[in-house]
């Protein structure tokens, strides 16, 4: 099978590895190429252009990891593509336009948007108590946030931070209904090298259904911080507390905890699930592995997925609510974290956990 990996950064080595994974525990042999503007310290065969690689490569998977702000770029030049493409979150940028986006993907024979979180048995776990015990969303809320401040890597802002949680909210309870964005307050700071005020931090009101969301999420948090709460009702009207925990205390290593509160104040677990993975190789690609198996099962098979994959419909809803949050962030004068001349850059080969 040969996957065609555009972009061979972090995001990109991180494909990489977990295709070499899957192709190893799969038995379906994997060839990897790749573009990238710089060449990479790597025996993989570079290609200079993208067109010249789907041309002489042929790939049956094209993988799309630059740098979000380069996404739509990359996704234009796949027009006429059959194969089936892979694309880091977020589909794109706020300015970028939609519709050129669904062209160039329009004879892509398959579509997934890596929204890693629904790969987690937290995640799947909980979703399936939602729908199996009829519970109904009364009321959610998130706070997302890592530290991106003066990392080397270009980005469109926190909205490719939020992306997983406002994802994870709907993906969770389906039957909910649609998410409908209500107010949105923001901080813009020189956080990036991508300019002076870029949208850094969001804090978020919308309504799932008749449920009320609240959310923070934030590329300026000082500490990485990964959870969602859900308060939801059963058929006899009781109140269910469910929260997820993610990354901590290390990446892929997720916590779900359902549980009652008595009139006492007494709490009454449910169920709890904690996932530790710790199998050598796969440090931070435990889910996305998941992700890339069912990518090649479905390509070298047609074998469905357990779960459908974020698909290009779902992608473009996001990125219009993500469009939506970087228009309506009401913020204040932004925050300066580089008074100076020069700016001290977080090395590109630091510690997979810091870049996570």
């Amino acid at each position: 099978m040969k996957i065609l990996i555009i972009g061979l950064g972090y995001a990109g080595q991180r494909f990489q590895r977990a295709f070499e994974h899957v192709g190893a525990c799969s038995g379906i042999a994997v060839s990897i190429t790749y573009v990238d503007c710089r060449p990479k310290r790597t025996t993989l065969r570079p290609f200079e252009r993208i067109d010249g690689a789907l041309r002489d490569f042929r790939p049956d998977i094209v993988v799309v990891s630059v740098n979000d702000i380069s996404h739509a770029a990359v996704l234009e030049q796949l027009a006429g593509y059959r194969g089936f493409v892979v694309c880091e979150k977020p589909l794109a940028s706020p300015p970028d336009d939609l519709a050129k986006i669904q062209a160039g993907l329009a004879t892509a024979e398959g579509f997934a948007l890596n929204l890693v979180e629904r790969y987690s048995d937290a995640s799947r776990v909980l979703r399936d108590w939602v729908a199996r015990h009829e519970w109904k969303l009364v009321r959610a809320s998130f706070h997302w946030g890592k530290d991106r401040i003066n990392d080397h890597r270009p980005t469109c802002g926190v909205t490719s931070e939020a992306i997983h949680a406002l994802d994870l909210l709907s993906w969770l309870c389906p039957a909910a209904g649609p998410l409908s964005l209500a107010g949105v307050l923001g901080v813009r700071s020189d956080f990036s090298i991508s300019g002076d005020t870029v949208l850094d931090t969001l804090q978020l009101t919308a309504t799932l259904g008749d449920a009320p969301v609240a959310g923070y999420a934030s590329f300026a948090n000082v500490v990485r911080q990964r959870t969602v709460d859900l308060s939801l009702v059963d058929r006899e009207e009781q109140l269910i507390h469910a929260r997820l925990t993610f990354d901590t205390p290390r990446w892929d290593h997720d916590h779900l905890r359902i549980w009652m509160r008595d009139t006492d104040g007494t709490e009454l677990v449910l169920h709890e699930v904690t996932v530790a993975p710790c199998q050598p190789g796969l440090e931070t690609l435990h889910k996305l592995s998941r992700l890339c198996l069912r990518v090649v099962e479905w390509v070298a098979h047609r074998q469905p997925p357990d779960q459908p994959f974020a698909d290009l419909e779902t992608a473009l809803g996001l990125q219009r609510l993500l469009n939506a949050l970087e228009a309506r962030a009401l913020t204040p004068p932004p925050a300066r974290y580089n008074p100076g001349a020069t700016r001290a850059l977080l090395a590109e080969d630091s510690d997979l956990e810091s870049l996570g």
